[in-house]
């Protein structure tokens, strides 16, 4: 599977453990961003496959950033990536178009949440990577 990833954080250092992570499994970071708005520019030039978004932004949060990116592409899978209390964050992000949210504390489920809405996306998912998904982060896809 070979994946477009922009990454959305205002941290430089996330955004290079992100990088990392991305680069470990040979898939591409189209681009990089620190704040929402840019972010949504670059997802219109760069058309990703994915998008990592942090809650935490300097203009808009996450979730605004999200929302805009989902009215121009409902199509592509976007990852909540924060370190804040995932408490009550469930419907806004699945009201902004958010397919899963993953704990900075967890950061190592990432690639299998990843993995997921690419999949869940691409239809091809399946009853195993679903359960694996649900079990390392909290996905707020549909049915």
């Amino acid at each position: 599977m070979n994946l477009r990833i922009l990454i959305v954080d205002d941290s430089d250092t996330t955004r290079r453990i992100l990088r990392t992570i991305v680069n470990s499994r040979n898939w591409t970071v189209c681009g990089e961003t620190d704040t929402g708005r840019s972010g949504i520019r670059k997802f219109q030039k760069l058309r990703p496959d994915l998008v990592l978004i942090d809650l935490a932004l300097p203009d808009i949060n996450g979730i605004q950033t999200a929302t805009r990116m989902s009215t121009l592409d409902p199509s592509v899978p976007l990852i909540l990536f924060t370190v804040l209390d995932l408490n009550g964050l469930e419907k806004p992000a699945r009201d902004a178009g958010i397919c899963a949210i993953v704990s900075k504390a967890q950061a190592w489920n990432l690639i299998s949440s990843i993995e997921t809405a690419a999949t869940h996306v691409r239809g091809v998912d399946s009853e195993a990577q679903s359960s694996t998904a649900i079990r390392n982060a909290t996905l707020v896809v549909g049915p």
